[in-house]
């Protein structure tokens, strides 16, 4: 069976110490912002529309670039992550679905959530995350994890 991947990009916001996750309503867990690649544009740039479109907060990515150019080459934000992620998993084991996801850290400069598109989750539904609130959770692992670099990333840590 063939597997189908999809390109996503996940861009955990921080502000003042904290970051922002959404109730996931089809995954039952608390994520950051993300969604696909559209076919038109780079990683870097889906993460800072998906970050508008679901928060309504205006993102500036923490991410380094390649210093290497050539005549028709040059660098692009990197991602702090590059993750595979198992969605569509079969009863055998096989896997028919999977995103591979761009996963960067950004600050922004409000708390205040106000999705700028269409059918997003309700301001309500998000929370900010110090790194203390982050350990005593009940988050998966790796959210938290990442939460908590995230964090220190963009304090410079």
């Amino acid at each position: 069976m063939e597997t189908t991947r999809h390109f996503t990009a996940t861009t955990y916001v921080v502000n003042d110490g904290a970051t922002a996750l959404h109730e996931h309503e089809r995954l039952g867990i608390r994520l950051p912002p993300g969604g696909h690649v559209d076919r038109d544009e780079l990683p870097h740039e889906a993460a800072i529309r998906e970050v508008r479109e679901e928060t309504g907060l205006r993102a500036e990515l923490v991410a380094t670039e390649s210093s290497i150019t050539g005549p028709n080459t040059r660098g692009l934000p990197e991602p702090a992550h590059l993750m595979l992620h198992d969605i569509n998993v079969h009863e055998d084991g096989s896997v028919g679905h999977q995103h591979v996801d761009h996963l960067y850290y950004a600050r922004v400069d409000s708390r205040e959530v106000s999705p700028d598109g269409d059918d997003e989750v309700d301001p309500d539904r998000w929370d900010w995350y110090t790194p203390a609130e982050l350990t005593a959770s009940d988050l998966p692992e790796d959210v938290v994890d990442l939460g908590r670099e995230a964090i220190d990333a963009v304090a410079g840590r």
